[in-house]
């Protein structure tokens, strides 16, 4: 039996140059590309946006733009009305969130619009001003000239930035925002210049809504596919066509539970609408980056809130990018989807406790072999040989017990797995076999409290099998 040093990988977040001399944790930078509207037209981005929210000490909000997306071309201005009402529902529900980390108050606006740490929950002023208007028109037809937007711009300067950290932006409608910054960068710099540009951003699609919906089908017309097609090798772009039907499903599905404990909690519950279609179909896009130690952003094939992904083939036919269309890979995103669906669930609806009250449950900290983070941990192990894994060292703020479950992620066309002593106890051995020589395995621990709603951390391992 071998006690292997595990060796940590690559931090999931960088932090910027001044941040790295305190050691701190700093968000991921996020920005939403959201065709919010008035609730009989599109509720679902209302949802997603109070469930954004009440996760804003969790993400660095660097921008929210309105734009156009399958139920309206052009996007009508007043529409964006609609996402300030929930930003005035959480300038009141923030003085509660706050009290979840033990914050008295606010950074300075000079202050806030820097480096964020993670568990800092934002002012409004902040969060408003972040909120742009983008492109109000979709296709490929409308990049150029005269598209630029305020959106537009505000990308540009964001990727210019002195931060190392990448940028997660979502379209919860279009991406054609971001497709207009990536061509006006594409005029004004050189190829090396808009190569940078590009490493910048993972761009995560809630399906191609670059058009009406009565056009869904007509990729070409889309500035996704120009993206797709143009940049194959520097823009990592997520066409995800699983998780968010899923989720609205499963909203559907559940929805007594969102009325008892999301409707009607805090301000923002009282603006948190019917579902008409689904239930919150944008919302794994930010799942995806989700800081919670399950699965790095940076690797779309790694399981997590927002689904599984490969790189292959999209539905488009001809262009390529990270997907889950495709049958057995679909299967298996469903699957975890379906696992993790109730724990997201109540890592949302034990939040927007907090904000209607004040008070509530804490998630526990997962650790593995005494490290503590979210970064996955990376070790090399000779096949053949057996190592243990330790999370008793885990701990819960509000001193709840903890219940534990150790899991390898499936992946495609993986049928051996190493072997696990056990699946529900802190301490527990793996074993590789010699055959498995040469493959990747991810180890998950899953740390539930049995607090009020069993919150959920994870730790993840990449063992390489040598």
């Amino acid at each position: 039996m071998n006690w292997l040093p595990l060796a940590l990988g690559i931090l999931l977040f960088s932090s910027c140059s001044e941040s790295n001399e305190s050691n701190v944790t700093l968000k991921p930078r996020l920005v939403v590309m959201t065709d919010i509207g008035p609730a009989e037209v599109e509720p679902d981005d209302n949802e997603s946006a109070v469930r954004l929210m009440a996760y804003a000490d969790r993400f660095e909000i660097e921008g929210i733009i309105t734009t156009v997306g399958w139920n309206c071309d052009p996007y009508p201005a007043e529409w964006a009305d609609y996402l300030y009402r929930v930003i005035d529902g959480y300038e009141t529900d923030v003085l509660n969130l706050m009290k979840r980390s033990g914050q008295a108050g606010f950074l300075s606006s000079e202050e806030e619009q820097g480096c964020q740490e993670l568990g800092y929950w934002p002012s409004a002023e902040y969060i408003r001003s972040r909120a742009v208007m983008g492109s109000p028109r979709a296709g490929i037809g409308v990049i150029g000239e005269d598209n630029d937007t305020a959106g537009s711009d505000l990308l540009i300067r964001l990727a210019d930035e002195d931060d190392d950290r990448p940028i997660y932006l979502c379209a919860w409608g279009s991406a054609n925002t971001f497709a207009q910054a990536v061509w006006r960068v594409k005029q004004e710099r050189t190829p090396d210049e808009l190569r940078v540009f590009l490493h910048k951003f993972r761009l995560y699609t809630i399906t191609d809504q670059d058009m009406v919906w009565a056009m869904r089908m007509d990729r070409a017309y889309s500035s996704h596919q120009w993206l797709r097609r143009e940049f194959p090798e520097d823009l990592m772009l997520v066409w995800d066509e699983s998780a968010w039907l899923n989720q609205n499903e499963l909203g559907k599905n559940n929805w007594e539970l969102y009325r008892e404990h999301i409707q009607g909690h805090g301000e923002m519950g009282k603006v948190y609408p019917d579902y008409l279609w689904g239930v919150e179909g944008d919302t794994p896009s930010f799942l995806n980056a989700m800081p919670n130690g399950l699965n790095d952003p940076d690797d779309p094939a790694q399981a997590g809130w927002g689904g599984v992904h490969e790189f292959g083939i999209s539905p488009d036919g001809e262009t390529s990018c990270w997907t889950n269309w495709q049958q057995g890979l679909k299967e298996i995103s469903n699957f975890y989807e379906n696992k993790f669906y109730p724990d997201e669930f109540n890592d949302f609806a034990s939040r927007m406790e907090w904000a209607a009250t004040g008070s509530g449950n804490h998630n526990p900290v997962a650790m593995i072999n005494g490290i503590e983070g979210l970064e996955p941990i990376h070790i090399c192990a000779l096949s053949g040989r057996s190592y243990k894994f330790d999370a008793s060292e885990s701990f819960d703020p509000d001193g709840d017990m903890l219940h534990y479950q150790w899991w390898f992620q499936e992946f495609p066309g993986v049928v051996e797995y190493p072997e696990l002593s056990s699946d529900s106890c802190p301490k527990v051995t793996v074993t590789i076999p010699s055959a498995l020589r040469g493959r990747t395995f991810h180890l998950v621990c899953e740390v539930h409290d049995d607090g009020p709603f069993n919150l959920v951390s994870y730790r993840r391992v990449i063992i390489e099998a040598i």
